[in-house]
């Protein structure tokens, strides 16, 4: 995929990776970004990097209505970058842990979930395009401090898969980015050495344009998967083979 010639589409875009994505973008000198945060307002920064290449839009990715009104607006994206996210705290049998994590799990699956869907015809209507789904190392292997995090996480590296296998036939290159701890606020905590969420927007363009599945950003990253990849790629793709033709 050409960069250059790309309009994205990113959640969570008012602060950390999904500000990182952003200017990224804009200096690989794509044409467009609409970029997405719950309250609008609070998108003034980013829109000033770029202002006539940058689009605001108020979402919700877990508001149905909000989704299919943010896919009519923009009939023109060829790149969706699902980066919108939420982290709670507390493990598995705190007072709210099960609050906490339907919380998680609206957001970061079934909100995701919703993107792919209202976005896969437009993308299919514009050539294919690129879907980027931000993962987590968490994705793979539960870090208990954050354990119905994780969970969600988990659910949505089993959706990237399925999506991935299932838009094959349209053109659509599906991509998981697996960061270990990033520098941003949802991390703050995290007693571990942290990587610039300017890195792991630099890393995801450059699979987007390599034409890429995974990316693994960071030396956390890329220690957890160094004996994983290739077996559970294998994996993978015997059972996308199972999808009838």
């Amino acid at each position: 995929m050409n960069i250059q010639e790309s309009v994205a589409f990113v959640t969570g875009a008012n602060r950390g990776i999904g500000k990182a994505y952003v200017e990224a973008l804009i200096q690989a000198g794509i044409r467009r970004i609409y970029v997405a945060a719950r309250n609008a307002d609070t998108l003034g920064d980013v829109v000033a990097i770029s202002p006539d290449r940058i689009i605001a839009i108020a979402l919700d990715v877990t508001d149905p209505d909000q989704v299919n009104a943010a896919a009519q607006m923009a009939q023109d994206v060829t790149l969706l970058i699902n980066n919108a996210g939420v982290l709670g705290s507390g493990g598995l049998f705190t007072p709210k842990s099960v609050e906490t994590a339907q919380w998680e799990m609206n957001t970061n699956y079934f909100g995701t979930l919703s993107m792919v869907r209202a976005f896969a015809p437009i993308l299919k209507r514009n050539g294919g395009g690129t879907i980027v789904n931000l993962l987590t190392i968490a994705s793979v292997v539960n870090v208990p401090v954050f354990s119905s995090y994780s969970a969600s996480k988990a659910a949505l590296y089993s959706l990237t898969q399925g999506a991935r296998a299932e838009l094959a036939a349209q053109g659509t290159q599906v991509i998981g980015v697996f960061p270990g701890p990033v520098d941003t606020a949802m991390s703050e905590g995290v007693p571990l050495d942290k990587v610039a969420p300017i890195e792991v927007a630099k890393a995801t363009l450059h699979a987007i344009e390599q034409g890429l599945e995974e990316v693994y950003p960071d030396p956390v990253s890329q220690s957890v998967f160094a004996n994983l990849q290739a077996p559970l790629k294998d994996i993978e793709r015997q059972f996308a083979g199972m999808l009838p033709q």
